[in-house]
């Protein structure tokens, strides 16, 4: 069974790099979903970075599929500057880089403070029902979630929007909401795009960008995603994303490009 820290763990092997396993559990058709290996990479990235410093900005691209076992993150400081970082790595298998990043660490500052970002009205989680079954066509690392549809159409009907959301959570007991888990769910909710059509299809992501908006780490606890897509072309489309605690604290802000292949 899929267990998050112990999937996403990391091991020092020098000179800033850390050996780690990819793990099928966590598999979406030819290859491991993105947020996955993301959260992988944080966890390399804030094991060289000071503590005072936490993630507020991470892009992955993801250059090829990696293949389950055995792989290496290799970090870098970019520019180290007196209260933020400028950080870079990668993902190799076999000496390919299978996926890059670029990160930005910073110490809290002080100045004028604005939140006119609100959470959907939905109801709390307790009061919305899980699917009964998987969702037609689901891949094996959406059973490591909880999953509670409160926001749009069910993937594959045919809707004339492309929203998304609800309540989800990790199934294992990972103790704590960090950094790392929030990349993760970032990129755990189905597509939008896969409630406008009928069929399945395949949309692998080309790049991922989340910010995370609020101190962490926190207790375990569900947290309620929002996600839309507003224009599809050329077999292209970006999705924008929201994660918010269960009182509507705004906890990171996602966008990413995706292909249909």
């Amino acid at each position: 069974m899929a267990d998050f820290e112990r999937d996403t763990a990391i091991a020092a092997a020098g000179e800033g790099s850390f050996d780690c396993e990819i793990h099928e559990a966590w598999w979406v058709v030819a290859g491991p979903n993105g947020g996955y290996l993301a959260a992988m990479i944080v966890r390399a990235l804030e094991a060289v970075v000071p503590e005072d410093r936490p993630l507020r900005s991470v892009t992955i691209h993801y250059l090829r599929a990696p293949v389950a076992g055995p792989a290496v993150i290799r970090t870098e400081a970019v520019r180290e500057g007196r209260s933020v970082s400028f950080m870079g790595a990668t993902l190799e298998q076999d000496g390919k880089a299978q996926a890059t990043a670029v990160a930005v660490f910073a110490a809290d500052r002080s100045g004028i403070e604005l939140d006119h970002v609100a959470a959907p009205d939905i109801p709390p989680p307790d009061e919305v029902d899980e699917p009964a079954g998987p969702v037609e066509a689901s891949p094996p690392f959406r059973e490591n979630f909880h999953f509670r549809q409160a926001i749009g159409d069910r993937p594959f009907s045919g809707a004339d929007e492309a929203v998304a959301g609800g309540w989800l959570r990790p199934r294992d007991s990972s103790p704590d909401l960090d950094a790392a888990l929030v990349v993760a769910m970032s990129d755990a909710w189905f597509p939008p795009v896969f409630s406008l059509v009928e069929a399945p299809i395949v949309v692998p992501t080309l790049d991922l960008t989340v910010h995370l908006r609020a101190p962490l780490p926190r207790p375990s606890d569900w947290v309620l995603g929002s996600f839309w897509t507003r224009r599809v072309r050329d077999g292209f489309f970006e999705e924008d994303g929201e994660l918010f605690t269960r009182d509507g604290e705004l906890l990171a802000q996602s966008r990413q490009l995706a292909i249909i292949v």
